[in-house]
């Protein structure tokens, strides 16, 4: 499958030209870019659902950071909760080893949300570290070196992560990877007998971001729950995408009847700040600190100022009906994002691809709707795949706002192909 870097030509909008002449000389000379093609939008400034260029031209936003900004842009309860920990202290000493009352109330009412085997948390600065010491924590407690990924996953880009990263073309460059990795494909029934007593742990996405928002069928996480069980190896959920009340529930695998030995998490959890996190039993994460002490360190994990957005941000989740709504607020998606240029919505929640037939109408309506004040997004393999992941916050309004301008667009691209083919 394409990556979307790959279907990002210069030539995808007769205004792209102009958006690069536009964009800020220092943005491209100073700052280390990702792709060849950065869309460039000078941000003044952000709030609710919309965020506005320095012109301020306001733009929708149904992409909420790629899934981090939980309740949207500038949320009071988050930056009250910043500035009162900031009046207190920020970082004083690397983690785990003063008790920063942030931190602690975080990982305290995580675990009280969370099955009774996953009661304790190491914090971390992002997804890619927590995926990193998921996988150390699995080899750690089992004694195995093997590790299992499925095809077209992604768990992060460092070098332990995108080792269990299941899409060729980008690792390649950077090898040797951590050896001793194997793949299946994800909803393959058949391959989980590659899940032997070898193996370390298996790490998979509850619902897979990456490879086009594909939800697990006829029980497999289940499944993969009960092979893991039988021949003693770790199954490491990452829930850095659907997390936080993005699909209906708090976390991604409560839809799905299978409780994994070790989570992953990330984006959504700190209200748009840096942070990440692996829970797991309080008696394999004590392993961690013992046989080498130090099994796993970090300075800034933990951090209070971000522990405090994280801590409001889960508040703010759990004391509303953010999640219910979601659901709500996916079948409205659904009941509009009607056309012939859509051959199916994927996803659960607000967690959600429409499928293109081609991933030249993907670009083309990724990039004129930002010409018109929305904004959308690729997926990292699936070519086919426009994103949908605003902020649990957005209102009915707003989606039906945003739909009617993905509506419009589709409509001109439409009429124009016909008009190129007559």
């Amino acid at each position: 499958m394409p990556s979307f870097q790959k279907n990002f030509p210069a030539s995808a909008t007769p205004n792209y030209k102009l958006l690069i002449e536009k964009m800020n000389p220092d943005f491209i000379k100073y700052q280390a870019q990702t792709s060849h093609h950065p869309l460039g939008m000078e941000v003044s400034h952000a709030e609710g659902s919309y965020i506005y260029d320095t012109n301020n031209k306001k733009y929708l936003d149904f992409v909420a950071g790629v899934s981090a900004c939980t309740l949207g842009h500038k949320n009071e309860r988050v930056n009250n909760a910043i500035k009162n920990q900031l009046d207190k202290y920020s970082h004083v000493m690397v983690y785990g080893e003063y008790s920063q009352s942030p931190a602690v109330e975080y990982c305290k009412l995580l675990a009280s949300l969370l099955p009774d085997s996953l009661n304790k948390t190491y914090l971390v600065n992002s997804g890619t570290e927590a995926t990193e010491g998921a996988l150390k924590l699995a080899r750690r407690v089992t004694g195995r070196s093997q590790l299992i990924s499925c095809f077209n996953a992604y768990h992060g880009n460092t070098m332990g992560s995108m080792s269990v990263m299941g899409f060729e073309e980008r690792k390649q460059p950077f090898r040797p990877l951590v050896p001793d990795v194997d793949f299946i494909t994800f909803n393959n029934e058949e391959d989980l007998q590659k899940i032997t007593t070898k193996t370390a742990g298996i790490i998979l996405e509850s619902i897979q971001g990456g490879a086009g928002f594909i939800e697990p069928k006829n029980g497999f996480l289940r499944k993969v729950r009960e092979r893991c069980t039988e021949v003693g190896a770790m199954m490491i959920v990452d829930e850095i995408q659907p997390g936080f009340g993005r699909t209906g529930k708090l976390f991604g695998f409560e839809n799905y009847d299978a409780v994994p030995d070790i989570i992953i998490m990330g984006k959504g959890m700190g209200g748009g700040m840096p942070v990440g996190a692996f829970t797991a039993s309080a008696e394999m994460m004590d392993l961690l600190s013992d046989n080498p002490k130090l099994g796993h360190i970090t300075t800034f994990g933990g951090h209070p100022v971000i522990a405090a957005a994280c801590l409001a941000t889960l508040q703010e989740i759990c004391e509303t009906n953010l999640m219910g709504q979601a659901l709500e607020k996916e079948k409205l998606f659904r009941s509009l994002l009607v056309h012939p240029l859509i051959s199916e919505v994927r996803g659960k929640g607000l967690m959600l691809a429409a499928m293109t037939a081609d991933p030249e109408i993907t670009n083309q309506v990724i990039l004129r709707c930002q010409d018109k004040g929305l904004i959308l997004f690729w997926l990292l393999f699936e070519g086919h795949a426009i994103r949908i992941t605003p902020p649990l916050t957005i209102s009915e309004n707003e989606i039906r706002e945003g739909c009617a301008i993905i509506l419009q667009t589709m409509d001109e691209i439409l009429q124009q192909t016909s008009v190129n083919h007559l």
